[in-house]
């Protein structure tokens, strides 16, 4: 059964939420736009993202960058840590200013972060210290070795099975760049303004960009060139799943083999519960090489994709990994001194 659209979240709140998520339009009077695709007002839409953010639905509404074809290294880690000392170490990693996502889960590697270092900075000297400052037993490194998916769309209007199947839009399967790319110190100015949360006024880029010396104008051409660039996916919200309504959610793992991973992995990102879907490394001790992060109103949804998206691979030989607690969900904020400090305090 579909769930109904409740008093408080109406069928135009649903929808509005909805667009920002996927195709927010970048133009200097975005909110107008929106209103006029959903036949409201401008105040309207301004007013009903003011109140989704005030009751902790909408989290941020910025730029969502691609942080490797920015140059810089990233990759998801597992780490085994003692269960009394997890929420300590947790917070610990936290400080480092490239940790955007640290989740507890219910596995014998029970915290699990996504971490990204800055061009020039050594990954590996980074991943050393965080693997001392969390006190872990062991530190799996689990990079992307191919995106077969990203992006999360949450489908607020209730209509969208837990097993339906949608494509892939090109922004969200990118390849991984092979070079470092050349921005220039405006560009970077363009980026450290088109990373922070848009303010909900009628001319939000222009205020987004006033201090440091844009034209609403000139930050939305280059908003526009980055996504050209392919510096940058797209312009979008991130929504407080849990509030949302989307209480649970979860990592899907699959052992696929090795020859038909490239034929499996677009498959298994063609479901729309699906937010997330990569190739990663294996182990001797870790035969999962397809990694899938499942969005569902509850754990009903959650396994009903997960036996649809078996039935449909054959692929039986997974593990699910809940998550148990969220201790970080944040976009990473590209070329700001966060990075020299935490370097500077924690690398020798």
């Amino acid at each position: 059964m579909k769930p109904a659209a409740t008093d408080t979240q109406d069928a135009i709140q649903a929808e509005l939420l909805n667009a920002i998520q996927w195709d927010f339009p970048l133009s200097e009077t975005p909110f107008a736009d929106l209103g006029e695709r959903l036949e409201v007002s401008e105040t309207e839409v301004i007013d009903r993202l003011q109140s989704a953010k005030d009751g902790g639905v909408l989290r941020q509404l910025s730029a969502i960058f691609d942080t490797r074809s920015l140059g810089y290294s990233s990759s998801l880690v597992a780490a085994r840590i003692a269960d009394e000392e997890v929420d300590a170490a947790a917070q610990r990693l936290n400080a480092h200013p490239g940790i955007s996502h640290n989740y507890k889960r219910n596995h014998e590697f029970n915290l699990w972060y996504t971490v990204a270092v800055p061009p020039d900075s050594s990954f590996e000297d980074h991943l050393d210290a965080l693997h001392e400052i969390s006190g872990s037993e062991s530190t799996r490194v689990l990079p992307t070795l191919k995106l077969f998916k990203i992006g999360v769309k949450l489908d607020m209007t209730g209509e969208r099975r837990s097993t339906a199947k949608e494509k892939v839009a090109a922004h969200e399967k990118r390849e991984l760049p092979s070079e470092k790319p050349v921005i220039d110190a405006r560009e970077r100015d363009a980026i450290r303004a088109l990373q922070e949360d848009l303010p909900l006024v009628a001319k939000p880029f222009e205020a987004a960009g006033e201090a440091l010396g844009f034209s609403g104008g000139e930050l939305v051409e280059c908003a526009k060139s980055f996504v050209d660039r392919k510096l940058m996916r797209r312009f979008a919200a991130v929504m407080n799943h849990r509030s949302a309504g989307f209480k649970a959610n979860a990592m899907g793992v699959w052992a696929v083999p090795e020859d038909v991973v490239e034929e499996i992995g677009p498959v298994m990102a063609s479901f729309a519960s699906v937010s997330h879907c990569y190739r990663r490394p294996t182990y001797e001790d870790w035969p999962y090489s397809v990694f899938t992060m499942i969005h569902g109103r509850n754990s009903d949804e959650i396994a009903e994709a997960v036996a649809a998206i078996e039935a449909e691979t054959g692929i039986s030989d997974h593990d699910l990994l809940w998550s148990v607690k969220e201790y970080k969900k944040v976009r990473v904020r590209y070329f700001t001194p966060d990075w020299d400090e935490w370097e500077n305090e924690n690398l020798s």
